[in-house]
């Protein structure tokens, strides 16, 4: 299932800052051009999908080749695993695997549900921490995915409580793209679920970004009292019902939240880093 990614505007960061490096911003531009729909693509095909002219385009491939993060199979170009490497150094910098898998994996065990921690990343969550199930959803998620914060109760779990400013530029981006029948598309309609997560203090979605996926999300604070991230449990409709996911799990969404929360005060550079 695809969807617009939003990417930031480059234009109107490097008019804020002088020292903005656009040929870095446009190398980046290329790596994140590759996903599961576009595993290889030509200079033709790269260069459409990131909006750069094929001159500056080929620029970008021939470092990256030299580099060793892209590879070329006759006329097309592809990720090498050497992209890992960016990746995988956050993750053992910011010691990931200590502060958050082990509350995610109980929730895993605990339910049999998948549970994830997403942070966000632009209008999109960014899933920084995932446990799965052997369940396979025709949405999958992963360490690295992304999808519009709308369409996911991870998503709107972070926007609720998000300063009025960035909950407003938010909304600004409706109309939603819509995925299902119940994804909430309308911008009015969307402040009016985050007002209702924000005095709850979590969220639950029901086929909202595919048919068959239900979840409940509760937001992770850090210590100075915002909104850092998110966590949730997340399983098939056919496994049970919205209600009873939200009565059953919460609890012990909410205690996962609390440990992690505890541990980030152990982690301040952690925090530093998921902050929006």
């Amino acid at each position: 299932m695809g969807y617009e990614r939003s990417e930031p505007a480059a234009k109107e960061l490097g008019a804020k800052d002088p020292e903005f490096l656009s040929t870095l911003e446009r190398g980046l531009r290329v790596l994140k051009a590759f996903d599961e729909d576009h595993p290889e693509m030509t200079l033709s095909e790269v260069a459409a999908k990131t909006a750069l002219p094929p001159a500056v385009a080929r620029r970008c491939l021939i470092t990256l080749v030299a580099l060793g993060y892209v590879g070329q199979h006759e006329r097309k170009f592809l990720l090498r695993p050497a992209v890992l490497t960016i990746g995988s150094a956050f993750t053992a910098s910011m010691q990931i695997d200590q502060v958050v898998a082990g509350p995610l994996q109980t929730l895993r065990d605990q339910t049999g549900d998948s549970a994830s921690l997403t942070v966000l990343s632009g209008t999109e969550i960014l899933y920084v921490a995932h446990v799965s199930t052997d369940r396979r959803f025709r949405v999958a998620a992963n360490v690295g995915t992304r999808f519009p914060f709308h369409a996911t109760s991870l998503g709107k779990a972070l926007a609720a409580y998000l300063p009025e400013a960035e909950r407003a530029a938010l909304l600004a981006g409706a109309p939603f793209q819509r995925f299902t029948e119940r994804t909430v598309t309308d911008g009015t309609a969307m402040a009016d679920r985050l007002t209702l997560i924000a005095e709850r203090g979590y969220d639950s979605a029901l086929d909202e970004l595919d048919y068959g996926i239900v979840s409940v999300a509760v937001p992770i604070f850090g210590r100075d009292g915002g909104v850092i991230a998110s966590i949730n449990c997340s399983t098939s409709t056919t496994r049970i019902s919205q209600d009873e996911l939200v009565r059953t799990r919460l609890p012990m969404l909410r205690g996962a939240a609390g440990e992690i929360e505890a541990s980030l005060r152990r982690w301040p550079t952690l925090e530093a880093a998921l902050r929006p």
